[in-house]
């Protein structure tokens, strides 16, 4: 957004619990900082097939993880 480059998320390095969260209804991976937004919007990380997939999963308790 910035036009800054930001590298993405790393977890051989870095904590998941650092840059990204769940929104309330555990089905959009939210990032809480530039590097887990940007993984976010690069991975495609919430298209629309796999939201519909988690909210699937909400329903059937198997999603968000806990971890």
């Amino acid at each position: 957004m910035s036009g800054e480059t930001i590298q993405l998320f790393n977890p051989r390095q870095q904590k998941w619990t650092d840059h990204f969260g769940w929104s309330a209804d555990g089905t959009r991976l939210e990032g809480i900082n530039a590097i887990g937004r940007t993984t976010i919007v690069k991975l495609r990380i919430n298209n629309p097939v796999i939201l519909i997939a988690r909210k699937r999963w909400v329903i059937s308790g198997w999603h968000p993880p806990l971890d």
